[in-house]
């Protein structure tokens, strides 16, 4: 049992909140917030309400996600844009999802793209990271949601802007074609990778109209 009492998240989404591991600064714990799958079933789309409450559930989820086929295929380069996942511990707070706490350069919890995109705008050192990051999506056929720059964060490698996903892992396919195939995985990564250039650049205009 890992003691979170008293501690302070260093950040919080909409369902969980992320807390440095006591013994481990290298180490998140992402524990979901009190009833957040029952409050998240409830304000689901109706043809959503006859699922189970676990399914809501977004550490299940992750832990799901992270046992994709992409990620357990012997790839060295699996990690090398995606934060590496622990499991599921237990804490005093409840359940969480333990992943890696990726720091910058100067061993700082690392900073997202989004905050990286509106202080500093798309740089030339920006636009490298996205093109490695894009290419990495197509060799490795890693599934994800729709890629959105507050689920990336600025890692570095010798000195150098290495994009990696902390959130946001998974298929948003109805149909499990994606987790069985490479012809439809390619189709569906290359649709993310749009979806995720469109995203930026509605960041980056003020955010007007549909960003998809």
């Amino acid at each position: 049992m890992i003691n979170l009492d008293g501690l302070q998240p260093f950040a919080q989404g909409g369902n969980r909140r992320c807390f440095v591991h006591p013994n481990n600064s290298y180490r998140c714990l992402k524990v979901s917030l009190e009833q957040q799958s029952k409050k998240a079933k409830q304000s689901a789309p109706w043809y959503k309400k006859f699922r189970s409450e676990e399914t809501f559930d977004d550490n299940l989820r992750e832990q799901k996600a992270y046992n994709q086929r992409a990620l357990i295929k012997d790839n060295p380069n699996r990690w090398k844009h995606l934060a590496k996942w622990y499991g599921m511990v237990e804490t005093s707070i409840g359940p969480a999802s333990e992943t890696e706490l990726i720091r910058d350069n100067q061993n700082n919890i690392a900073t997202t793209l989004e905050t990286y995109l509106f202080t500093y705008g798309k740089t030339d050192e920006i636009k490298i990271a996205l093109d490695e990051f894009e290419l990495w999506l197509r060799s490795s056929l890693v599934l994800t949601k729709n890629i959105i720059p507050h689920n990336i964060v600025i890692g570095y490698e010798n000195e150098k802007i290495v994009l990696k996903i902390i959130d946001g892992l998974g298929s948003k396919s109805y149909l499990p074609l994606t987790q069985v195939s490479d012809f439809f995985a390619r189709r569906y990564v290359e649709r993310r990778i749009q979806l995720m250039q469109s995203r930026i650049n509605w960041d980056l205009t003020g955010r007007k109209g549909d960003w998809k």
